[in-house]
């Protein structure tokens, strides 16, 4: 964020000025509203499920991959009790980090 006392360095007797001070606190409130609502968002725990649910699609996805590749090449059989379990595991690990309560 820019210094506010930087704008006035040409012109430091504005500073004096009641409409000046008013704006500069203003300005310094306006900033820690800032402040709080980045600290609020990134402790956000939509976010966070938000991000779980993209690695839950996204392993989905890979499974799928993994189906089709057998259909097609003969690859092995995605083994889907392990996939379960390591997507269980995950999602319980990100509770507990996160405090998410489900």
């Amino acid at each position: 964020m820019k210094n506010k006392q930087e704008i006035f360095k040409n012109a430091p007797l504005l500073l004096d000025e009641p409409e000046v001070q008013q704006l500069l606190a203003y300005c310094e409130s306006l900033e820690d509203e800032l402040v709080e609502f980045k600290f609020e968002k990134s402790n956000n725990k939509e976010l966070i499920m938000l991000d779980m649910l993209k690695e839950v699609v996204k392993s989905c996805a890979a499974i799928q991959q993994e189906e089709m590749e057998h259909e097609r090449f003969g690859y092995a059989l995605p083994n889907y009790s392990e996939s379960i379990r390591n997507l269980r595991s995950y999602i319980f690990e990100m509770n507990r980090i996160n405090k998410l309560r489900l």
